[in-house]
């Protein structure tokens, strides 16, 4: 019980949060593209890609394929949360932390560009877990 009350009590922030990051400019596309994997929707998934993704890729359904074998935790997201984002070599990159349905978690990082539509996302990089590797 004690637990729900403090539930109950953190809803509002969590709302708050999700609410704020749906209207940043930058992490909002991140979040609607992970909506349209969620939903099935190659083609709006493919819209938030940049010109340079999209002429690689050239259709929706290339590109879903591709997330899907190479970034299923993309493809079938469980959680999403936006951590720190920074600018590196002129780069904009958002770090986000996935969860996937099995609860194993996978830290990316998406380089964002601004274009005449908004922003969108020019690549994602899987990040090695902590404490794995050199």
């Amino acid at each position: 019980m004690h637990r729900l009350a403090i539930l109950l009590a953190l809803a509002p922030v969590i709302a708050a949060l999700e609410a704020g990051a749906q209207s940043d400019p930058v992490q909002a596309p991140i979040l609607q593209q992970f909506d349209a994997f969620r939903a099935g929707d190659m083609a709006l998934a493919f819209s938030f890609a940049s010109p340079t993704i999209k002429g690689i890729f050239g259709t929706p359904e290339n590109f879903g394929a591709m997330v899907a074998q190479g970034y299923p935790m993309v493809h079938h997201p469980g959680s999403v949360r936006m951590l720190e984002r920074r600018s590196e070599g002129g780069r904009l990159y958002q770090r986000v932390m996935v969860t996937d349905q099995a609860g194993r978690g996978y830290l990316l990082d998406y380089e964002m560009i601004e274009t005449p539509e908004g922003w969108q996302i020019n690549g994602v990089s899987l990040l090695p877990a902590p404490g794995v590797g050199a």
